[in-house]
């Protein structure tokens, strides 16, 4: 254990001094308080008074100076006194007094509405919650017209009330971005902080720092510690990176926007105890299998070949989690939770739903703990085998020659 804790350290070590680490953790703090800034960043060059404001002009009086009712919920509306020309429109828009122009004109038995804008390529056509506002409108006035009784204006109008229900006994609940979200960033800990393990072993093959390390301990002390070391700095620049993004969130954002990207109603204790739980092992997966792969080369350049296949599985694993979010309750997703190569990415986000039970989570832990166990014991007798070859990249026969030896 001694052994152990002294590999780990050496590990936690090197990692926190490694400028490659220091720089990439900062670059991705900066960007997530940054990326919850683009909102007020592009208020703030949307600020100009009246920059977001539109004009109306009803040059055919259709609406017998009823447009003052238009609901204002998001937009502001400037209703027209006159009947400005095309370059008096222009003008405003240039001075930056409105942003937009609705010109209602009645041509015969049609009525014609000219929306102009400054330039068309950045619009996707007439503001649809406009065009509803302005039909409601136009029909509330005819139908008043007709003196109908407030019985025969109901009849017309009814009142529908609409709800969402499903057919399957399993019912999800919580906020689907805010769980995407959470399965993005644990893959991204789990395999790049898996990743450093295959990583430094090859670094310390090259720099022959290796040879020392066998010489005074065992190969399975070496990569138990190296693992604990590498987990422990990854979970750590977890917690910093989700601590900066929910800190960040709370400060700059408004609340309604934040209360509709990031749902915290379905975050308990018990999520966050079962996310480092799956953390842990997800990490210990990967890491075991990136032991053996950094095991099997001597050259830095030779890592990102070795890893293929590893990488190939994790994204894989992490695919599987991922699209079948989009139909929680499925059978796919069931199997997604408890497949050991995407559970550590699917099975938080079912916990976040509602849909896992204890049975599932408990089934789910123990098939990982038992791949972790198989993969342990494949990767430290074929890491004790190849760790001081110092030769070309050992092929897959290689390997299972190895593994076969005692």
């Amino acid at each position: 254990m001694k052994d152990i804790i002294t590999v780990m350290k050496f590990t936690i070590k090197e990692m926190v001094k490694r400028k490659s680490f220091l720089i990439s953790t900062a670059i991705i703090l900066v960007l997530i308080v940054l990326g919850f800034n683009v909102p007020n960043i592009i208020n703030s060059f949307s600020n100009e008074e009246g920059a977001e404001k539109i004009l109306i002009v009803d040059a055919g009086n259709i609406f017998e100076g009823n447009l003052e009712n238009l609901p204002k919920e998001d937009k502001d509306y400037e209703i027209a006194k006159d009947n400005p020309t095309f370059e008096q429109i222009k003008e405003k828009m240039e001075n930056g007094e409105i942003s937009s122009a609705l010109v209602i004109e009645k041509e015969q038995n049609a009525i014609k509405i000219r929306y102009i804008v400054e330039n068309t390529t950045m619009m996707g056509g007439v503001p649809e919650n406009l065009v509803n506002a302005i039909n409601t409108l136009y029909s509330n006035m005819q139908i008043s017209k007709l003196g109908l009784t407030q019985e025969q204006l109901q009849s017309i109008t009814p009142n529908f009330e609409f709800s969402l229900e499903q057919t399957e006994e399993e019912k999800a609940n919580g906020n689907i971005f805010a769980m995407m979200l959470m399965s993005i960033v644990l893959f991204y800990a789990i395999y790049f902080c898996a990743y450093q393990v295959s990583s430094s072993i090859t670094t310390e093959k090259t720099s022959k720092i290796m040879e020392t390390l066998v010489t005074s301990t065992s190969p399975t002390t070496i990569v138990l510690g190296k693992t604990i070391g590498i987990g422990i700095v990854g979970l750590l620049q977890m917690v910093v990176i989700v601590a900066t993004a929910l800190i960040s969130a709370k400060a700059f954002l408004a609340p309604e926007l934040l209360e509709a990207v990031l749902d915290m109603s379905s975050v308990t204790p018990y999520l966050g105890i079962i996310t480092i739980i799956y953390f842990i092992l997800g990490y210990f997966t990967y890491a075991l299998l990136y032991a053996l792969t950094g095991s099997t080369v001597s050259k830095p350049e030779d890592i990102q070949s070795a890893n293929s296949p590893v990488a190939i599985l994790a994204v894989i694993g992490f695919y599987l989690s991922y699209f079948t979010m989009m139909n929680p309750t499925s059978k796919l997703n069931l199997f997604a939770s408890l497949f050991p190569m995407s559970s550590p990415f699917c099975m938080p986000f079912r916990v976040m739903m509602g849909l896992a039970s204890g049975t599932d989570v408990l089934i789910s832990v123990a098939i990982l703990m038992v791949t972790i166990l198989i993969i342990a014991r494949i990767a430290i007798k074929i890491y004790s085998n190849a760790i001081l070859n110092y030769g070309t990249k050992m092929s897959l026969k290689d390997i299972m020659k190895m593994y076969r030896e005692k």
